[in-house]
């Protein structure tokens, strides 16, 4: 196989409304960000020089166009973008707590996103990839659910390494109950899974990630696992193998929208330049701490998608 592209992801693509301070009278300032895990990933990835494409829907609306304008200026492909007349682009109000945790509030119902259909799914650019990247926000609801498990079953079928992010987000979901289900289809389809902290404990029950993962991998093989943990760091998981590394903690983190993204962005690029069959110790600890570099260095920047970093400057912050 030909692979055209090195990653392609499949998801949301939307407006997230930052919390920018205060106007004169009083008023929270929203600032209109581009983002979307999936593409987040993609923008890091094409900083570290990959080939990348997006499956997705927005509203044929201003922020819609807006958006497909930002995939292009970034140089992710969106040839595979649809533009919905029927439905809005999504739009995500992100409030930032003192503590730096934010708290969601989603404006879908339905947005755009969530109005992916099979049919819109061009298998070709499936055939010619050599990660597919999906997450769970795309399976909230029946007719984007199929629309992306039939991908997620083409790329496999072609040959692709499937990496999943499951980044649950409680609002949107019916019930967690459902929200369960779909992981548990992503775990069990996937080559590399990328969970977060406080992910584990909910799908687990373990506040101990190693017992985490270890029920994780009694029930599905996954390769590579990696669990991100804030502040505390990340830790990879790989056949025998357990390597953790810490957080770079700046104290001039602003927010830590698209950090995981970013992260699991770096994490994708060590698999492309390495293969998925030759990890050891030493190539698991550099992977990580690349990581953790460009996350930590994300969240000095509000956004995600036009910001992130240059290979560069990851590898000034490591020395440093």
């Amino acid at each position: 196989m030909m692979s055209q592209f090195d990653v392609i992801a499949l998801g949301e693509l939307l407006i997230d409304m930052t919390d920018n301070g205060m106007s004169g009278q009083g008023n929270t300032l929203f600032e209109a960000n581009p983002g979307g895990a999936p593409c987040n990933v993609l923008a890091m990835l094409i900083k570290l020089g990959h080939k990348t494409g997006f499956i997705g829907k927005v509203g044929d609306d201003l922020f819609g166009r807006k958006l497909k304008g930002v995939l292009n200026e970034v140089g992710i492909d969106s040839s595979n973008l649809c533009m919905d007349k029927e439905c809005r682009t999504t739009l995500a109000f992100v409030e930032t707590k003192k503590d730096g945790d934010r708290e969601f509030s989603f404006y879908r119902n339905p947005g755009a996103d969530m109005m992916l259909k099979k049919a819109d799914i061009n298998t070709k650019v499936l055939e010619k990839t050599k990660i597919f990247h999906f997450g769970t926000l795309s399976m909230t609801h029946e007719e984007v659910r199929e629309a992306t498990k039939y991908a997620v079953e083409y790329a496999k079928k072609s040959g692709a390494i499937v990496s999943f992010d499951p980044n649950i987000r409680e609002p949107l979901w019916d019930s967690m109950e459902l929200a369960r289900e779909q992981v548990e289809y992503g775990l069990s389809q996937c080559d590399i899974l990328k969970i977060s902290d406080n992910e584990i404990e909910w799908l687990t029950g373990e506040t101990d990630y190693n017992k985490g993962v270890e029920k994780i991998k009694e029930r599905y093989a996954i390769p590579l696992i990696l669990v991100s943990m804030g502040k505390e760091g990340s830790r990879a998981y790989y056949n025998d193998i357990m390597v953790e590394k810490r957080a770079f903690v700046r104290k001039d983190t602003i927010e830590t929208t698209g950090a995981g993204d970013t992260f699991m962005g770096c994490v994708l690029h060590k698999v492309l330049m390495s293969g998925l069959e030759n990890f050891d110790a030493k190539k698991l600890e550099e992977m990580l701490e690349f990581a953790n570099a460009a996350a930590s260095i994300v969240t000095t920047r509000k956004g995600a998608l036009r910001v992130m970093p240059e290979q560069k400057e990851i590898q000034e912050m490591i020395r440093g």
